[in-house]
């Protein structure tokens, strides 16, 4: 990490913190920062973009490592849903800040429900570090996005919310030691 990577082709990113998609072209120069949360955060000449794990050859990286990653789902499909539930979201990051969505305590509250299908729906209240963040979209895109990776959900839903305001006292101990504030 930390070394400068030229695309190997243009790629769909998503500027931080504005939230804008943009396009980076080929031959383009980046620097990947973060690779939590099977995405991928680079600074280029413009700023800090984030690019999705289905793009991660225009890095050069191996789609293989996501094959890894699949295994340890399938590992968790045995487990309570609700554990399922809150593994998935702990697969979310905020691209800037390196501990996943539960342990930095933006996540207020998860909810399951059966439909009357016989499957789950599951209602996410949860929070950013700053209300005017571009990336909170994004960000609960992302945490749905995953949810619905577990094969009984049916719908999944995620609500930003402003209250609470956020502190640093949410941060749980394990998001603590990983910033260094312990």
């Amino acid at each position: 990490m930390h070394q400068e990577i030229i695309l190997e082709r243009e790629v769909e990113a998503v500027q931080i913190p504005s939230g804008d998609s943009i396009t980076l072209p080929q031959g383009t120069p980046v620097m990947i920062t973060q690779t939590l949360g099977g995405t991928y955060t680079v600074a280029t000449q413009a700023g800090l973009a984030r690019i999705s794990s289905t793009d991660i050859d225009a890095l050069g990286i191996d789609p293989n490592e996501q094959a890894e990653k699949s295994a340890q789902s399938e590992a968790l499909k045995d487990a309570p849903l609700e554990d399922q539930v809150w593994a998935a979201l702990k697969e979310v990051y905020d691209p800037e800040i390196p501990v996943d969505i539960v342990n930095l305590g933006l996540v207020y509250d998860c909810l399951l429900e059966k439909a009357d299908s016989g499957k789950t729906s599951v209602n996410v209240k949860m929070t950013l570090t700053a209300p005017g963040c571009g990336m909170g979209p994004v960000i609960a895109a992302d945490a749905q996005s995953r949810i619905m990776t577990i094969d009984s959900i049916e719908d999944a839903t995620v609500d930003l919310v402003w209250d609470p305001v956020w502190t640093q006292d949410m941060i749980t101990e394990e998001g603590k030691m990983k910033l260094g504030m312990v």
